[in-house]
């Protein structure tokens, strides 16, 4: 049997694991040929292959980033694409592909399976938002960098008697700005689910200064202000339709220095929480993940995507993994305010 690998979407921390669990499973356990295609979807999409020996994934376990590369390519925005997919696989004689990746490039690996092609999906994004798993691997090692990154700011902002906004990734999910925001001792948290009062804000920072103690606010970049819209760093469309996002933490630290008069600057945390070495955690996830992975392929349960379940992990339907994002509920976020202010 010949299997593919592929890596969609943004990079994360763990993604090297996957790819040598599913390498040294498939060959040791079962003596599968093991491929791994480029840059995503584009591999699949252009023939651009490599194959994948025990001998190459044996070190990167503890690398950030992805040996195979990635992109955000949309086979379905491709003339012909699930076409050229489907001849590609079986000239190369590839039987069944391991689709690592976020919403999209399982969204991509749903509509595949449902014409034919055998798919097993590996969730991966560091916003935490697949619906069908309790968590990804990413996103813990993206809290770690959040959450260092604050600690830091915390007495460059006590020496200098400032206000400090802190922006991190999170298009829709608050994931990452809760998690980091709490372990950080954050004065406020915004997150894309729940729009922000300017003036809220401004009470709470107004309200950590008169105690002498400067403020840390912690922001995601879709986090919208009340009556507001998202803060665009372009208006321009990847082939997934995302916008790309930026900015809304200069622009709410301007707002609170012009009024509160207290001097405030933005940190953009932007790629640094995607890179480097993965936590432990993140390890095993993504390690136990590309198992289960080679288990499914073994099993012929195709269409299918590997999730944590508590401790277990089990095997959902790509449909159901890519239906609905998980984002932060109210009753989670408004625990997070008692510590605000």
């Amino acid at each position: 049997m010949r299997v593919g690998v592929l890596t969609g979407g943004g990079d994360c921390p763990g993604l090297n694991a996957v790819i040598r669990a599913v390498t040294l499973k498939g060959i040791q356990e079962h003596g599968w040929e093991v491929v791994g295609f480029r840059n995503g979807w584009r591999g699949p999409l252009t023939g651009d292959s490599r194959p994948l020996t025990a001998d190459d994934v044996e070190p990167i376990l503890t690398r950030g980033g992805t040996i195979l590369g990635s992109s955000r390519t949309n086979p379905y925005q491709e003339d012909g694409g699930p076409g050229r997919i489907k001849a590609v696989l079986a000239e190369q004689g590839v039987d069944a592909l391991v689709a690592i990746g976020g919403e999209d490039t399982l969204g991509v690996a749903n509509k595949l399976t449902d014409e034919g092609v055998n798919v097993v999906g590996v969730p991966k994004t560091i916003d935490n938002d697949l619906g069908a798993t309790d968590y990804t691997f990413g996103f813990d090692t993206a809290v770690h960098i959040a959450t260092e990154a604050i600690d830091r700011l915390h007495t460059t902002a006590e020496s200098h008697h400032r206000a400090l906004v802190v922006e991190v990734m999170g298009r829709h999910a608050g994931w990452i700005a809760l998690h980091s925001g709490l372990a950080g001792g954050a004065s406020v948290i915004l997150v894309p689910e729940t729009p922000f009062s300017v003036e809220q804000v401004v009470q709470w920072v107004e309200r950590r200064f008169e105690r002498e103690y400067a403020p840390i606010i912690v922001v995601a970049e879709g986090a919208l202000p009340e009556g507001g819209a998202e803060v665009l760093q372009s208006g321009e469309k990847d082939a997934f339709g995302h916008v790309r996002l930026g900015g809304v933490g200069t622009w709410l630290a301007d707002e609170i220095a012009t009024r509160t008069g207290k001097e405030s600057r933005a940190v953009v945390l932007g790629h640094t929480q995607r890179g480097g070495t993965p936590t432990a955690y993140d390890r095993v996830l993504a390690t136990r993940f590309g198992l289960h992975a080679v288990d499914a392929v073994a099993a012929g349960d195709f269409g299918t995507m590997v999730a944590l379940r508590g401790t277990d992990i089990v095997r959902v339907k790509l449909a159901e993994a890519t239906a609905e994002l998980k984002t932060v509920p109210p009753e989670r976020y408004a625990e997070a305010q008692v510590f605000f202010g």
